[in-house]
C-alpha cells in the first residue's frame, strides 16, 4: 500500500515508522525545513513543500497513493488537504486528524474525509476505558456510516456472566464484534460462553438504544451522551 502523510511532526513520524515497520510505501510532506528530520524515518521519501497546495500534492503523486493522512497541527489544512485529495486526485481513502473537538463536526466527507481521528477524543475514551467496569464507552466512531464501537468489561454481577451468546437478545442495531479475554482477541461464536471480566466489543449503528445495551448487559441504564 501506498501512503502520503501531510505533516511531519511527531505523529506523522510515528505513523510513518509504523507503516513502514509493516512494509508500506511512505511519502511524507511537510512545509517547514525545521520538520525535516529524515533521518528519523530515513525510509520514508521526503517532500519539502506545502501540502495544501495541488502541485505540491501532484510532485507526491498523491493520485497514484491509496491513502492520504492530514496528520498537520493544523485543522483548516488537514481539511483542506482532505477536501483536495478526494476531489482532484480520487484518493480512495482520506484519514485527517482532529486537533481541536469543537472542529470535529466538520470531518466528514463534505470535506473529503473518511475516518477522523481525535486524539482528545481517543485519549478520554482510553481513560474512561481503563478505569470503568459495566460502563459502556465509545471508542470510535466511523464518519461515513455513522455506526460506532463501544467497549464494556462485563461486571461480576451481570446476569449474562454464564450466558450463551447466541441466547442472548441483542437489541437492534447492535453487533458483538470480539471478545477479549485474559488479553486474547476471541471471534465470539453463538456457543461461546461470556464470563465475568470480558471485554465486549460492540459495533452499534445510529439508532442503536445505549440505554437498552447497558441495561442487558448490568441492569443499568447508560447516561445521557455516552
Amino acid at each position: 500500500m501506498r501512503v502520503v502523510i501531510a505533516g511531519a511532526g511527531s505523529v506523522g513520524r510515528s505513523i510513518a515508522r509504523e507503516l513502514l515497520g509493516r512494509d508500506h510505501e511512505v511519502t511524507i510532506v511537510d512545509r517547514s525545513p525545521t520538520a525535516m528530520r529524515i533521518a528519523q524515518v530515513a525510509d520514508a521519501d521526503w517532500l519539502l513543500a506545502d501540502a495544501c497546495e495541488i502541485s505540491t500534492l501532484s510532485e507526491a503523486k498523491v493520485d497514484e497513493c491509496d491513502v492520504i493522512v492530514a496528520a498537520t497541527g493544523d485543522d483548516k489544512a488537514n481539511l483542506v488537504i482532505s477536501l483536495l485529495a478526494k476531489t482532484e486526485f480520487g484518493v480512495p481513502r482520506t484519514v485527517a486528524r482532529v486537533n481541536n473537538p469543537k472542529n470535529e463536526w466538520m470531518f466528514d466527507e463534505s470535506w473529503g474525509v473518511d475516518v477522523a481521528v481525535s486524539t482528545p477524543r481517543i485519549m478520554t475514551a482510553m481513560v474512561e476505558e481503563a478505569v470503568a467496569v459495566g460502563d459502556l464507552v465509545r471508542i470510535f466512531t466511523f464518519h461515513q456510516s455513522g455506526a460506532d464501537i463501544h467497549e464494556i468489561t462485563l461486571p461480576r454481577d451481570s446476569h449474562l456472566v454464564g450466558a450463551r451468546v447466541g441466547a442472548v437478545a441483542w437489541p437492534p442495531g447492535c453487533v458483538l464484534a470480539a471478545v477479549v479475554r485474559d488479553t486474547t482477541p476471541l471471534a465470539p461464536s453463538d456457543d461461546d460462553t461470556l464470563e465475568a471480566g470480558d471485554e465486549l466489543l460492540l459495533v452499534t449503528g445510529q439508532g442503536a438504544d445505549l440505554g437498552a445495551i447497558q441495561s442487558l448487559l448490568t441492569g443499568v441504564e447508560a447516561a445521557a451522551g455516552s
